[in-house]
């Protein structure tokens, strides 16, 4: 399916953001864990989280859904699942990433695989750290990537695990660490990729019951005195998605409000406020909602976004509508998402005439006159969404695929069509 964006005006819009993905993810996993039952009120109802849903329950987890909750029976850290279980995890990242470690908490092993590009996504320093926690991997078809069969149970102990390609590898560990015979040490030798969704792990895990010591973002100690309790537990809005919604205010000038946030929220997507803020847009927070304005100038600004990586493309597409040169540095690690959104990024800015530099870690912007275009998103539902933000700047983009935002935002479009941004 086939959007086409026109050119908007000067906006005065209030949208409420959608439940956090990330958050959704790590509660289902701790609830499903815990001992008792929990009640997970506001979950983000997408393809993502539903595929973390169907895995747990394959695991043995009992799930239900009432009134737009979801009422979870845990399994007391020993997850009943059956002989030759196999988890298709499609194009969740996540889901495949943090399920990995819980299959060493499973009765039998358990086959992680999914799409055609999961299956190009690595793996290899998850798995290279699972044997010292007692683990065993078999990789099925490509060593170091899905699919990938674990079998083993969770001594524990000490490890070593690299997460600068990702912050899941860790935060895999970390969420079933309180279940392991012994405690846990992790040691993250280099500073991890997008380092501030440990933070919303750990929030998700002390909140549920375990007990967890940290230096930095250099190691965790998780004991195993506390385990997860069944609890209710609310979901706090998406600082991801609501991205795109301040994004409209920063290139088509006005004002955004978006309801349902936490404004001292841990989510590391929470900085893409800061970098409107350095570009010249005006940020007001209240007790649970944003808003940003902008009614001068937007400028180009040098801009670290190693701890924002579901923004960079957000920031790139506003970059290319300001005034003067923008580099957005720290994102290396974004060729391994769910498309290469370093070079995909760059090569669909210059299609509409945006003048863009890759280097190893960053993307340099240089605005120059824009015009409308067809964008295929590669499936990738973050490209799709900041891309119809440019195109209600310049006019006439088509966004093609456009169903692949259900991933993590289903009513993307809905909302745009409710406030008359989309026909």
């Amino acid at each position: 399916m086939q959007v086409t964006l026109q050119k908007t005006g000067l906006v005065d819009l209030t949208f409420t953001a959608p439940p956090s993905k990330s958050f959704t993810h790590r509660a289902l996993i701790a609830a499903a864990l815990a001992q008792g039952k929990s009640t997970i009120f506001r979950p983000l109802d997408a393809e993502d989280t539903k595929l973390t849903a169907k895995a747990l329950r394959m695991l043995g987890a009992r799930i239900e859904e009432e009134n737009r909750r979801l009422i979870v029976t845990g399994c007391n850290g020993l997850l009943p699942n059956r002989e030759g279980t196999t988890l298709d995890l499609d194009n969740s990242g996540t889901s495949l990433r943090l399920l990995t470690t819980l299959a060493l908490l499973c009765r039998h092993p358990v086959i992680l695989t999914g799409s055609a590009r999961m299956q190009e996504r690595p793996i290899g320093p998850l798995a290279d750290a699972l044997p010292a926690l007692g683990g065993s991997v078999e990789f099925l078809q490509k060593s170091g990537y899905p699919p990938l069969n674990v079998s083993g149970q969770l001594a524990g102990g000490p490890v070593v695990i690299d997460g600068s390609m990702s912050s899941q590898f860790i935060s895999s560990i970390l969420m079933a660490a309180p279940y392991a015979r012994q405690e846990v040490s992790v040691t993250i030798p280099k500073p991890p990729a997008s380092a501030s969704y440990l933070d919303i792990t750990i929030s998700v895990m002390e909140a549920f019951g375990a007990t967890v010591k940290r230096t930095g973002y250099e190691a965790f100690v998780v004991s195993t005195a506390g385990k997860y309790k069944g609890r209710r537990y609310t979901i706090e809005g998406d600082y991801s998605s609501a991205s795109y919604f301040f994004a409209i205010a920063a290139v088509c000038g006005g004002k955004v409000t978006v309801k349902n946030l936490v404004p001292g929220s841990v989510q590391g997507d929470r900085r893409f406020l800061d970098a409107l803020e350095a570009m010249g847009c005006t940020v007001t927070c209240g007790k649970d909602a944003v808003t940003v304005e902008r009614t001068g100038t937007l400028n180009g600004i040098t801009f670290d976004m190693a701890t924002s990586p579901d923004t960079v493309q957000t920031l790139a597409v506003v970059a290319a509508v300001a005034q003067g040169t923008t580099t957005i540095t720290g994102i290396g690690h974004l060729k391994f998402k769910e498309s290469d959104r370093i070079t995909g990024t760059a090569d669909r800015l210059r299609s509409l005439g945006c003048g863009v530099e890759v280097g190893s870690d960053s993307l340099t912007i240089s605005p120059a006159p824009l015009h409308g275009g067809t964008i295929e998103p590669a499936n990738d539902h973050r490209t799709a969404m900041s891309f119809a933000v440019l195109g209600l700047y310049t006019g006439g983009i088509t966004i093609g695929n456009s169903e692949c935002v259900n991933k993590s935002f289903p009513a993307f479009w809905d909302l745009l069509r409710e406030n008359r941004l989309l026909l």
